[in-house]
């Protein structure tokens, strides 16, 4: 099987792949047990059944949940993601505003989480059970076992309220006038318009937030090397590396990292999707205006259009990833293509 057969049998599951993915947004958006009219009509004109039956046939609440369902789909075939109840803007212009700022994080996350993680893990599998080892197997550990809305409060209180080493909250200065947007990135956008300061400014408030969302990534990309490189370094190819006489760090590098770095290709894709669910949290402890800002106030007045968009975009992304996972690890290891 060649790569372009081996791409497009992949392609090929997208279609259904999206459409589980409407319709379980749709039934877990739809399963809260509370009532929208309530969470967003005050209690006055929630009491009065006119203005509470306006209200349900203005967005669709009157009509049963499989016809709610079909329509949503229609709407979302034609790029119509419908209207937020909240904002009282369509959803995918608001999705459009926020989204960018997500994954400027959840990027700046995982470039850490990969300079952190990789040679970490490295570090532990050839020097096993010595002091490294255990500090990588301890970072892994606290990693993966910290609450983010907790390791997110403490960073504040540590890193701005008590050593004052971190800018406060938020994306930007609110001195600071935002770049004209290009990309949506801020950082990118104030290189491109010339903008040092600002550029700068973005840079130092996006530090904190994306170590704290990597924190769970390094944990888990550090322990996936370290045992995969544990696996590696015992292979007959490595050991005959040795006993031609070359150098150590060659063997460790070339031979044996670049074979190991292959199961941690697929967490790659795994984490990123984890980063933009972490977001949510994070975005909200550092008051950060991404997608999980706009979901989180999405949840609070059940603004279900909202929630349904946040959902599938993020679940979308996910595949995505996930799919161009599957393809560099098909490029990375051929025997992928023939299996």
């Amino acid at each position: 099987m060649n790569l372009a057969v081996y791409i497009g049998r992949r392609l090929l599951l997208l279609p259904a792949m999206l459409v589980g993915i409407t319709l379980l947004t749709f039934v877990i958006s739809h399963a809260v047990p509370a009532d929208p009219v309530a969470a967003n009509l005050g209690d006055q004109a929630a009491a009065n059944p006119e203005i509470v039956a306006a209200f349900r046939h203005q967005w669709g609440l009157d009509r049963p949940l499989p016809q709610q369902y079909l329509i949503y789909v229609w709407r979302l075939l034609h790029g119509d993601m419908g209207m937020s109840i909240s904002t009282h803007q369509a959803v995918a212009t608001d999705l459009a505003q926020d989204l960018p700022a997500t994954i400027e994080l959840a990027f700046a996350a995982m470039l850490i989480s990969l300079a952190v993680g990789i040679p970490l893990g490295i570090l532990a599998g050839v020097r096993r059970d010595t002091a490294v080892d255990q500090i990588a197997r301890g970072t892994s550990l606290i990693g993966v076992s910290m609450p983010v809305f907790w390791l997110g409060l403490v960073a504040l209180v540590i890193f701005y309220a008590w050593l004052g080493w971190a800018p406060s909250a938020g994306q930007l200065n609110p001195r600071l006038s935002r770049p004209p947007a290009v990309t949506g990135f801020v950082v990118i956008d104030a290189l491109l318009a010339g903008e040092g300061g600002v550029a700068r400014d973005a840079l130092a408030h996006l530090v904190l937030p994306a170590l704290v969302l990597s924190a769970y990534s390094i944990g888990v990309i550090t322990r996936m090397m370290r045992g995969s490189m544990l696996d590696v370094l015992g292979e007959d190819y490595v050991r005959t590396a040795r006993a031609k006489g070359l150098p150590g760090l060659r063997v460790t590098l070339r031979h044996a990292a670049r074979n190991a770095l292959l199961p941690v290709i697929t967490i790659v894709g795994l984490s990123f999707g984890g980063l933009l669910s972490g977001a949510v949290i994070t975005e909200t402890v550092f008051a950060w205006p991404g997608l999980g800002s706009y979901a989180f106030r999405s949840a609070t007045s059940l603004d279900f259009p909202a929630i349904m968009g946040v959902g599938i975009v993020v679940a979308s992304v996910y595949v995505f990833a996930n799919l161009l996972v599957d393809i560099a690890y098909a490029v990375a290891d051929p025997r992928i293509r023939i299996g």
